[in-house]
């Protein structure tokens, strides 16, 4: 199912719904794809920019989905990193995501 997140900075609503539905998917074995636009900062402190969008798969959690695992195909040299989900929720934000 696609989940729309429609204003510009997602709620805690949003947030606690796009948290579910990353531990639901991911513990089937699946991703969540999501559809981002903008800058972010992973757990690490690296930027991820991209203004114009483009799609991440989110393939992980820990700390019961507070902290998620991106498989990102833009950089090899950064294929997978950490961000928090509070971040992941607003860089979804104007846009969606899709998951089981």
């Amino acid at each position: 199912r696609s989940v729309e997140i429609r204003d510009g900075k997602a709620d805690d609503k949003q947030t606690d719904t796009l948290r579910a539905d990353i531990v639901r998917t991911v513990d089937d074995g699946r991703a969540v794809v999501a559809n981002i636009a903008g800058t972010t900062t992973d757990t690490d402190g690296n930027t991820h920019s991209f203004e114009g969008g483009h799609y991440i798969s989110v393939v992980g959690y820990r700390d019961n989905g507070k902290t998620v695992t991106i498989a990102d195909s833009a950089d090899p040299n950064m294929a997978s990193y950490r961000i928090s989900v509070d971040n992941l929720a607003d860089w979804i934000a104007t846009r969606g995501y899709s998951a089981s």
